[in-house]
């Protein structure tokens, strides 16, 4: 299964969960052992580094699916941090594939909780979204 089909299979999922439960029962049911798969595929791109170091390990990874993702550091006072700037997503038709407004509740904002989960002291936090009409999608991580 490529990349793309992994992601409509979690649209799918995520769509038939909903539709079984409701959304607080699908984003229960897809965060089981998300945060353990997190912490599996993206340590390796951020442990022993800054979080602008690993976004920038990582981004041949995004761009590998069509997404294109900038990583700027804006580590200050003692804090590592790291804007996560998407200027591209090829999720925004997949999800209204499948009856979704905007993807965001389906990957970004899974794929962040995981993260937080998995990697102890990490807070993150969705400034800006293309679902929304801004021009850039950005998240800012901080530890």
């Amino acid at each position: 299964m490529n990349v793309m089909d992994m992601f409509r299979k979690k649209f799918e999922d995520y769509r038939r969960l909903v539709d079984e439960g409701g959304e607080e029962h699908a984003r229960a049911t897809l965060m089981e052992g998300y945060p353990e798969r997190q912490k599996k595929n993206m340590g390796p791109f951020f442990e022993g580094c800054t979080l602008f170091e690993g976004f920038k390990k990582a981004a041949p990874v995004y761009e590998s699916f069509g997404m294109e993702m900038h990583p700027v550091d804006i580590s200050n006072n003692n804090r590592d941090a790291a804007l996560e700037v998407h200027v591209r997503c090829p999720f925004m038709e997949m999800a209204r594939d499948f009856g979704f407004k905007k993807p965001c509740q389906v990957i970004c904002e899974l794929d962040q909780e995981a993260m937080a989960l998995a990697f102890e002291g990490i807070t993150i936090k969705i400034l800006t979204t293309m679902a929304d009409g801004d021009c850039a999608c950005i998240f800012m991580y901080q530890r």
